[in-house]
């Protein structure tokens, strides 16, 4: 391929190639060459034009195909554009010829079709310099399209849409003759043809004024034909045509002179609206004929017509503009539901018709107003909807007051409004669920009275409307949660007053059901009591229904309604009314067969209507049981489930002959009631129903084949049946579409309707699949044979084997006995029923039974796979794989196989074809590679089969087969990989682009051969590379399909190129690629591409991208916005915004779920990598989507509190700035956008915690920023911080309100302590105390809901608590604020609001509760450290700040609550510690409840005391220290301090005469629930516990044991001290945080303590007892003696040691003798110990020193502190700490101070040690540490030496000590600087002289002193020859010693004969005279 990569084609290096490679090396140079022309200078390019265009015109001879050709084209027009243009003329005469030629054979064709499309090309490019020529060509091509079949229809309809490009204006003498053209094009039977028309026409109306003005009418009728019959493409581009024409039509101005000789009239709103009605209403038949039909009544516009013309609304109302339609919204309104009102009694005549066009209204108000307006043109827009339905509601009432009841409901006007209401209110309520809370102005205007006018329409005569009405409200409820219990109560009171109307009952029970239905979206939820209030209601409505037959029907449906609905509520709930439901349940059903059968003889039809609607309400009430609260199914309730089945089975038995007896008005109730058991009898285990399965079954199969069913549902019935990935292969309908809500309607025939809300108002409580639209179930004929289905798999697979094999022949035989249509459908629905079968046993690994059962299994598959319906074969395929896995035999398997092969080998048909092929890719799927020979034979025949072009249909399917062979083959595909890549490319190369669908397989093939390779496409070997290059080259001609879907494709297969070889992908084409079709086409409802598949492809791929590569791919979109020749979209300017903030704009305006997850997730990965380096781009892009929609009025309430002048001037100019539309990018976006922005702000203040320091250092960002302008940190935008979160915080959307005030949380825990450089003293964030204030304040108000209460709670007491303000003055406005919260809540859980489920006032009473505790605990801390002189503060401005003024100040402000606030706590506790209690002790704890939660609620009330529990505990705890548990607090009197705090006393005065306890048991009942809650907490943490709630808990722990008398309650309970300390060694080891250890370690010290004090105090008190006693008598206490030695288990001592232990082997292992002494580790350098590890090592050792006094004194002398230990440990830190510890003056006096103290002991032992150890320290290396010692202590060792001389030793221990001394002084010689030296040695001489003996002593002294003399001797013969001078000096000047000496010698050689030596030494002495001794001195 390197070849190719050249100016001019290397055609030597082609021509060797075969086909299919040639074709792929022209291509490939062709790519190559579009890049080099535009790189290569105009000079080179002139150069080798000629040759160029001859290879190019010569390729053009050698038929190319569809992609070779454009890409020939494209080259042709840039290589004129960019060289001369004097030979373009030839080339065109040339390409004109070859059109020309007669030659019409089907080889020729491809040069014809590549000359067309090289004109047009031609022109696109060169454009007027050919205008003189281009009528020729324009006649020429035209008249060529006469003739031409469907491929060069297309191909000429794209070529003249570029020559009109490239001509714009000059080409208008041929409007008219390709405006011709193209109209015939536009009604082509080929769809591709058509779609191209319309972008010819399309491109066409740019300049033809007369489309949108003199042929207005036409234009309009042409499209309407051109929707008949037509696909999705074809709606799409047509409608997008349709709609730009008549937008054209408005906003065209007058145009000049120059088209003034054309007569141009203007065209009124009014005229387009009315010439679309028309389209919409009467379809494309024109005017004449339509009402010829309509009076014949045949007439019926076809479905595709009138969803075409609906897409054609939204374009026309998109392209104006979301401005323009403000300004028209009420005509557009109007219009829209005058479409679907009775003045046309056509459209809704059949139910059917009605509700198809009511969707299509819905779709256009749903995509024009929820897209193009902004929130507060919504409001107005809701405001004009309400009066809509105001006007309706009063023509209706108008006739409702009409007496005679025939005139009303067969009234037109009634009918007529009954769709226009179910629109406009459908469209309220979605309008209201976007907004949220947002809305609340709108409901809050008294004047617009949305819930009035909703409530009001409930009582409509029809039943459409009352359900859209209750939906309605159902919506109003889930965006405004705080409505929900006013309007349930509303409700619930029409429904009691008016229960004699039967409308009321019927309007009412729905709206009541959909509120309920609400409440699951609502987290706050309701009040718990209106489950009692409905069930009640429910029940007398159900008792009543008897009493009058006018309301019976409808008394029995509210009542079951109301009751399913409920069951929505969860088990919480419904456990309180089980028994009455299943109570009503068991009366619903006769009790025996017998009851039955009378009751059949009974009745008339009338009551047989009731009674059925009455049965199925009671099936659909307990099927709404088992699927919501499925944890309350126990075995018991089962059984009380069960006795009614048996009965509601044998009555469906009966249906058909009840019906028989009692007439058709049964029909409809009894296939409902069928539905309602089926769908039961799915939700039961089978077990449950074990005895009627043969019936159940017996009917069913009835069903399913029965004479009455003639619709075929195929497109909603097998979806579910077929394999997700097949869908592909059907019409691109069944894929996920933006237009999937009209479009749904084409794939049912013209007979059925779709899915609407009126065919099951059950529907209106359940949660809807497809997000948040209306419900839509189908009519119950479909529905029943849906669930008829699903239950046949069930049962059948449950059978006995001999009634499976009958029903199965009888399915068989009942497709055999039935001919044509009603054959198909009898097909359908045993497929579907085989298929769910097969299902359901390959899911619970059944087997298929015994071999006959094959047979007709196998017999009902294969009929299924050569069925004419291509989504039936898709079923059957999917079954036939299904069949062999249940049956899971080889050889079996094998044969299916055979079978497919024979029919594919001999078939022509398309239909078995297909069928067969895809069943040989669904058995693989299944069942994996089934073998290599099958693999062979199959990839064989499908490489066959996919060549043959005569069927797209064919390939399509063989393709996609293969695609799923080489995904299940996997490794073992590896042989096929390059043939099948061949082919790939060369199906890509030569399919016409109109067959779509083939080359949307292809792509699936590609994509499933990448994955196959896998990161072997990273290789460089040969082979790889020419696959690689194959598979980019396949991406390349995929990108440049014009269909959307393939282009999806080739996304999908780069993205998989990209991940397994991301070196080898272009990624700033891919990029590029990805950006245009993001933004393009932004005249449609989304910025971009129309296709959502699409959408959700390229995002999939740049999240992908970004995840590696998200600076890159940034840059590299930049790039393209700024190199783009022609301006982009204005929408969205990447220029300005960049990628980050186009996303963000499509975020605002995508409704699609996934991807807008998938625009999360690249905007969250971008913004990990890339926030810290483009951090103002980041907070600006935040800030503007922010600000863009902020309540203006209510941003710049701030600024006039704002103290500095500068700011003022500041926060104005931002706010002004928004105004500028223009300016802005982001115009309105919705409060969702906004909510992420904001949690986009918190993530990008997280991502700068990792990295630079400067971000929280004012005055280091202040440098840096100096240094290099280009740098930016945090800190710097910290204004725009606190403004975003104030802007969010105060918005009317409560989501974004908590987002805002969690941001402001951060903000102020990450700036709290950072100082303001410029008034040192203070912190940065002080200047923003009114911000924060204001912020806060809104929260607090009566209205605000409680979660956002709870969150601005949690904010202030964040904000108090961090110590940026120290005035009490600015203190005050936020204190304010938590003191109002607790008055409001002060009483208790019966004071809050009844707006929602009580547990949402636990939350909030919690809320407040710990802000007040978090408040507490740091005024509480503070006041301490002012105690303490030892602060340690982070800087000393902060020291100077928390400083004495400010701290007494917070605990004063906090004192005055403190009475209430201890009172509340400790109930929190209380309840708290109630919650914990294990479910076996339920039955124990108070009926009504806790302080703040009611029993009924407790299990959502836990979640709440789980958040707060911990720092409530930590508060209370201090609070009773600070008492001391002795004072009384001043505000509990002392009633209330002798009684416990129980929930019912706490909110009660002191009058309520309880029983009086002693103060000494409150506080012991206090401190056991302290203890009991942390011990409880702390024995069995779970891995959720927060590192916030372990630390406050040990806190609290702490804080208990500060005080005596908790202290002496531990000391005197051992059980209890052994308990918590086991706790805390739990903790120890289960939790790796410093911080907590520490902790844990100060609570182990202070029950030691405790144990001491309890020590201490039983012998002072046995002493005082004792008296007069002898102390030696007296026990003794402690651990030890009395205990037996130290038990595990029961001792205190013992459970001490193993924590402590544990604590010093984890940081020093070479402690553990188990690990350091054993053969197979190696004994490592001691590391050194961490700052936190030494913390703890200390803490460990501190805790062991202190416990001896906990144990009894075995003997007296251990008791004397040991000195030689505690010297030797001196030392020993002495020589191994830091210099820097050990020379600190306090430390080191003491340690000098020890060691002479030991000096004068007068224990040998210990004077051995000292000197021992003292000689260690002189000789340390450091002087700073060794001299000081020196210093102070040499003197006392001379001293203690020259002591020796007056008295001798006695012993050898004294010998030693003399000897020890001597070497202390000698080392000191050694060490001492050289003009000290001379004194040192002067010094010692003496000393040794002194012990010297002469020859009379030495013969009489004893050994010792022999000993002492030697010893003596020896060292001076050793001094002397080293210090020769300072020794002569001494001897001279001391003759006494020098006679001494030389008497000792003397002796000595007389006794020993030493000789030479000595004599040595004595020659000098004297010799220096000038020292004089100075022992005087030392």
């Amino acid at each position: 391929m390197e070849l190719a990569h050249s100016l001019l084609l290397n055609e030597e290096a082609c021509n060797q190639l075969g086909e299919v490679q040639k074709a792929e090396f022209i291509f490939d140079w062709l790519r190559y060459l579009e890049k080099l022309l535009l790189a290569t200078s105009r000079g080179d390019v002139k150069e080798k034009q000629k040759t160029l265009v001859e290879q190019l015109l010569s390729l053009l001879n050698s038929s190319p195909g569809p992609p070779t050709r454009k890409l020939l084209a494209k080259n042709l027009g840039i290589l004129y554009g960019i060289g001369d243009t004097f030979s373009v003329y030839e080339t065109i005469d040339k390409c004109n010829d070859l059109i020309r030629s007669k030659d019409d054979s089907p080889s020729y064709l491809p040069t014809k079709l590549a000359a067309v499309v090289c004109l047009g090309s031609l022109y696109k490019k060169l454009g007027r310099i050919l205008s003189n020529t281009f009528t020729e060509t324009v006649g020429n091509i035209l008249k060529a399209m006469k003739s031409a079949e469907s491929q060069g229809r297309y191909e000429i309809m794209l070529s003249l849409q570029n020559i009109l490009k490239g001509l714009g204006a000059a080409a208008t003498p041929c409007h008219r003759d390709i405006y011709k053209a193209a109209r015939s094009c536009l009604t082509d039977r080929s769809m591709a043809v058509r779609c191209a028309a319309a972008k010819c026409l399309f491109e066409l109306q740019n300049e033809a004024s007369f489309m949108w003005s003199t042929d207005l009418d036409s234009v309009a009728t042409l499209c309407f034909k051109s929707f008949e019959g037509s696909n999705y493409d074809v709606r799409i581009s047509v409608s997008k045509l349709l709609g730009t024409v008549l937008a054209k039509a408005i906003i065209s101005k007058h145009p000049g002179a120059a088209a003034s000789r054309q007569s141009i009239r203007r065209v009124s709103l009014e005229e387009v609206l009315e010439l679309l009605g028309t389209g919409f209403l009467r379809g494309s038949s024109g005017f004449l004929r339509a009402s010829g039909d309509m009076l014949k009544g045949t007439s019926s516009v076809s479905r595709d017509v009138r969803v075409g013309i609906t897409q054609a609304y939204v374009v026309f109302i998109s392209t104006l503009g979301g401005a323009w339609l403000e300004k028209n919204f009420a005509a557009i309104l109007s219009h829209m539901l005058s479409l679907v009102s009775q003045l046309h009694p056509k459209v809704t005549q059949a139910q059917a018709d009605a509700v198809c066009s009511r969707r299509c209204v819905s779709f256009i108000l749903r995509a024009t107003i929820g897209g193009l307006l902004g929130e507060k043109a919504q409001i107005a827009a809701a405001k004009d909807i309400c009066q809509a339905i105001w006007k309706l509601k009063k023509v209706v009432d108008a006739v409702m007051c009409d007496g005679n009841l025939e005139t009303r409901l067969g009234s037109t006007d009634v009918a007529a409004s009954q769709h226009m209401l179910v629109c406009a209110l459908q469209e309220l309520g979605n309008l209201i669920h976007g907004l949220g809370t947002t809305a609340a102005p709108l409901l809050q205007d008294s004047s617009t009275g949305v819930l009035d006018s909703v409530i009001s329409v409930i009582l409509h005569p029809s039943i459409s409307v009352q359900l859209t009405a209750a939906w309605c409200l159902h919506c109003i409820a889930v965006a405004l949660p705080s409505y929900l219990t006013p309007l349930l109560d509303r409700c619930l009171e029409r429904l009691t007053v008016l229960r004699s109307s039967p409308e009321a009952v019927t309007g009412f029970s729905f709206a009541v059901a959909a509120l309920l239905g609400a409440v699951k979206h609502c987290p706050l939820g309701i009040p718990h009591g209106k489950g009692k209030i409905i069930l009640t209601l429910a029940e007398d409505l159900l008792c009543s229904a008897t009493q009058n037959s006018r309301l019976s029907a409808q008394r029995t449906q509210a009542g079951w309604l109301l009751i399913a609905a409920l069951m929505t509520l969860g088990p919480a709930v419904v456990s309180h009314h089980l028994a009455r439901v299943l109570l009503l349940w068991k009366c619903v059903f006769p009790v025996s067969p017998k009851d039955l059968e009378t009751e059949k003889s009974r009745g008339d039809s009338f009551t047989w209507q009731v009674t059925l609607e009455g049965r199925a309400g009671a099936l659909c009430a307990i099927k709404s049981f088992v699927s919501h609260c499925g944890d309350l199914l126990t075995e018991e309730v089962i059984q009380r489930l069960l006795p009614p089945l048996p009965c509601g089975v044998d009555l469906l038995t009966r249906l058909s002959s009840i019906i028989k007896t009692y007439g058709s008005p049964l029909k409809t109730p009894s296939v409902v009631y069928r539905q309602r058991l089926y769908e039961l009898l799915i939700l039961l285990p089978p077990e449950t129903y074990e005895g009627h399965l043969c019936a159940i079954l017996k009917e069913l199969a009835a069903d399913l084949t029965g004479p009455d069913i003639q619709v075929a549902a195929s497109t909603f019935l097998l979806p579910p049946l077929c394999h997700q990935d097949d869908l592909l292969l059907l019409s691109p309908l069944l894929q996920e579409t933006d237009h999937r809500f009209i479009e749904e309607q084409l794939l049912l025939s013209n007979g059925i309707a779709c899915g609407s809300l009126e065919y099951d108002p059950y529907s209106i409580y359940e949660k809807d699949v497809g997000g948040d639209s209306v419900p839509k179930p189908l009519p119950p004929t479909l529905s029943v044979i849906s669930s008829a289905i699903k239950l046949f798999g069930v049962v059948c697979a449950h059978v006995g084997e001999a009634q499976r094999l009958l029903t199965l022949e009888q399915l068989l035989d009942s497709i055999k006995h039935t001919k044509g249509a009603r054959q198909q459908v009898v097909q359908l629905h045993v497929i579907a029923s085989v298929s769910s079968f097969l299902k359901y046993v390959a899911g619970s690994k059944g087997s298929l039974g015994p071999e006959e059962m094959r047979r007709p299994a196998l017999a009902l598959v294969t009929g299924a796979l050569e069925s004419p319906n291509p989504l039936v074969r898709c079923a059957a395929a999917e079954a036939w794989a299904r069949l062999a896995q249940v049956v899971d035999d080889g050889p079996f398997t094998a044969s299916l196989a055979q079978v497919s092969f024979d029919k594919l080998k001999s078939a022509r048909d398309v239909v078995t074809r297909t069928g067969h092929s895809l069943a040989l890719g669904s058995l693989h799927r299944h069942l994996g590679g089934i073998s290599s020979q099958h693999l062979n034979s199959c990839v064989g025949i499908l490489y066959t089969l996919s060549q043959d072009s005569t069927s797209p249909d064919v390939q399509t399917w063989a393709l996609h087969s293969l695609s799923l062979i080489i995904d299940s083959a996997g490794p073992l595909y590896y042989p096929h990989v390059e043939p099948t890549l061949s082919l790939i490319i060369m199906l890509l190369l030569n399919v016409p682009p109109t067959h779509a669908e083939v080359h949307q397989s292809l792509g699936r093939c590609l994509n499933a051969l990448i994955t196959t390779l896998g990161p072997e496409l990273q290789g460089n070997s040969t082979s790889v590379s020419t696959l690689r290059t194959s598979c980019l080259l396949g991406c390349a001609v995929m990108q440049d399909n014009p269909d959307c879907l393939v282009q999806a494709q080739a996304i999908s297969c780069l993205q998989q190129l990209h991940m397994f070889a991301p070196r080898h992908v272009n990624l700033s084409s891919l990029v590029s690629c990805l950006c245009e079709i993001l933004l393009d086409n932004s005249v449609l409802v989304n910025l971009c591409s129309p296709y959502l598949l699409l959408r959700r492809a390229v995002l999939a791929c740049l999240r992908q991208l970004v995840q590696r590569e998200a600076a890159e791919v940034s840059e590299h979109a930049v790039t393209l916005a700024k190199d783009s020749r022609e301006e982009l979209t204005p929408d969205a300017n990447i220029r300005e915004v960049g990628l980050e903030g186009a996303l963000l704009i499509l975020l605002d305006k995508e409704t699609d779920q996934r991807l807008c997850h998938d625009i999360k997730e690249t905007l969250n990965h971008m913004l990990t990598s890339m926030a810290v380096d483009k951090l103002s781009f980041w907070l600006k892009l935040c800030k503007d989507v922010l600000a863009a929609s902020a309540d203006f009025t209510a941003v710049t309430c701030v600024d006039t509190m704002q103290e500095e002048e500068g700011d003022k001037g500041d926060d104005a100019s931002v706010l002004t700035t928004g105004r500028d539309d223009r300016s802005r990018p982001f115009t309105s976006p919705r409060w969702a956008t906004r909510v992420f922005a904001a949690d986009c702000v918190c993530r990008v203040i997280n991502q700068c915690e990792s990295a630079h320091c400067a971000h929280f250092d004012v005055a280091l960002a202040q440098e840096m920023k100096k240094r290099d302008s280009r740098s930016d940190f945090l800190v710097l935008h910290l204004a725009d911080l606190i403004r975003m979160a104030f802007m969010a915080a105060t918005d009317h959307s409560d989501q974004l309100r908590l987002s805002g005030l969690q941001t402001l949380l951060i903000v102020i825990r990450r700036f709290a302590t950072i100082p303001e450089p410029e008034f040192p003293g203070h912190v940065i964030l002080e200047q923003y105390q009114a911000n924060v204030g204001a912020a806060l304040r809104p929260a607090f108000t009566s209205e605000t809901a409680p979660d956002v209460t709870a969150k601005a709670c949690q904010v202030c007491s964040a904000w108090i608590a961090s110590g940026v303000v120290s005035d009490l003055n600015d203190l005050r406005r936020v204190h304010h604020l938590l003191v109002s919260s607790l008055t409001k809540i002060q009483a208790g859980k019966e004071a809050l609001s009844h707006l929602y489920n009580e547990s949402a006032s636990t939350m909030e009473i919690l809320a407040v509760l710990k802000a007040w505790a978090e408040v507490y605990i740091i005024a509480v801390e503070r006041h301490k450290n002012n105690k303490q002189p030892l602060k340690t503060a982070s800087c000393p401005e902060e020291s100077g700040r928390n400083g004495s003024d400010s701290s007494p100040g917070l605990l004063d402000l906090v004192h005055t609550d403190l009475g209430t606030l201890s009172r509340l706590w400790l109930a929190a506790l209380q309840d708290f510690a109630l919650l914990t209690l294990p479910s076996e002790f339920a039955s124990q704890l108070p009926t009504e409840g806790g302080a703040f939660y009611t029993a009924e609620t407790s299990e959502n009330a836990k979640l709440h005391y789980n958040n707060s529990w911990a720092l409530i505990l930590h508060a209370t705890a201090l609070w009773l220290t600070s008492t001391g548990f002795v004072v009384a607090d001043p505000d509990e009197g002392a009633s209330n301090l002798s009684r416990p705090v129980t929930p019912t006393s706490m909110c009660q005065g002191s009058s309520s005469g309880a029983i009086a306890k002693s103060p000494e048991d409150v506080y012991s009942d206090r401190f056991h629930l302290i203890l009991g809650i942390s011990v409880e907490f702390l024995c069995s943490l779970r891995s959720d516990a927060t590192m916030e709630s372990i630390t406050a808990c040990l806190h609290a722990l702490q804080a208990l044991l500060d005080v005596p008398w908790p202290r002496s309650k531990i000391g005197s309970d051992q059980a209890l001290g052994i308990e918590l300390l086991n706790v805390l060694h739990r903790v120890i080891l289960t939790r790796e945080s410093p911080s907590i250890q520490l902790a844990s370690l100060e609570v182990v010290r202070q029950i030691i303590c405790a144990a001491q004090e309890h020590v201490k105090e039983k012998r002072r008190s046995a002493e005082v007892d004792d008296g007069a006693a002898e102390k030696e008598t007296l026990p003794e206490f402690g651990e030890g003696k009395d205990t037996g030695g130290l038990v595990p288990g029961k001792s205190l001592v013992f459970a001490t040691l193993e924590l402590c232990v544990c604590i010093l082997v984890r940081q020093l292992p070479e402690l553990n003798p188990k690990l350091t002494g054993s053969p197979g580790i190696k004994a490592t350098k001691p590391q050194m110990l961490s700052e936190d590890g030494s913390r703890l090592v200390s803490a460990a050792l501190v805790i062991l020193s202190e416990l001896p006094a906990v144990c009894s004194p075995e003997d007296g002398t251990h008791q004397e502190l040991d000195e030689v230990s505690l010297l030797t440990a001196i030392t020993v830190f002495i020589l191994s700490t830091s210099p820097e510890v050990t020379i600190i003056p306090c430390l080191q006096k003491r340690c000098i101070e020890k060691f002479k103290v030991t000096l004068e002991i007068k224990d040998a032992m210990v004077q051995i040690k000292t000197y021992q150890l003292l000689l260690s320290i002189f000789q340390y290396p450091n002087p700073a540490v060794s001299y000081p010692y020196i210093y102070s202590l040499v003197s006392s060792i001379v001293e203690k030496l020259q002591e020796i001389d007056k008295k001798n030793p006695e012993d050898t221990a004294e010998l030693q000590i003399f000897q020890e001394g001597i070497k202390v002084l000698e080392a000191l010689v050694t060490i001492a600087e050289e003009q000290h030296r001379s004194q040192l040695v002067a010094c010692l001489l003496p000393i040794l002289i002194s012990f010297l003996l002469d020859e009379n002593a030495l013969g009489s002294a004893t050994s010792i002193m022999r000993n002492l003399h030697d010893f003596a001797l020896q060292n001076l013969m050793q001094i002397g020859p080293q210090y020769s001078s300072v020794f002569k000096s001494v001897m001279a000047s001391s003759p006494s010693l020098k006679a001494r000496l030389e008497a000792a010698i003397k002796g000595n050689q007389e006794s020993v004969k030493v000789g030479t030596p000595t004599s040595k030494h004595t020659k000098h002495p004297g010799k220096n005279s000038s020292i004089q001794l100075k022992t005087s001195f030392l």
